[in-house]
């Protein structure tokens, strides 16, 4: 998924999958996975999605601060 936000590109195929949690079995309805990722400049960002029940229906970028990256991967 590709998406710029703030004038910033950010691409879950160019940047590095740095941690991944996933939610549920494939095919679970209520299931999601949140995937942090880190562009070749150092920005990160979070990559979400799930079934059409979770609290992810759609796929999803949002950037994040080298700050907030600790507080999310101690989060999960």
């Amino acid at each position: 998924m590709k998406k710029i936000i703030d004038g910033t590109a950010y691409d879950t195929q160019s940047a590095t999958l740095d941690k991944k949690f996933t939610y549920g079995a494939p095919g679970d309805l209520t299931g999601y996975e949140e995937t942090l990722y880190i562009t070749c400049d150092g920005r990160y960002f979070i990559y979400t999605n799930g079934g059409s029940q979770s609290k992810y229906p759609t796929e999803n970028i949002t950037p994040i601060s080298r700050e907030q990256v600790k507080e999310w991967v101690m989060s999960h």
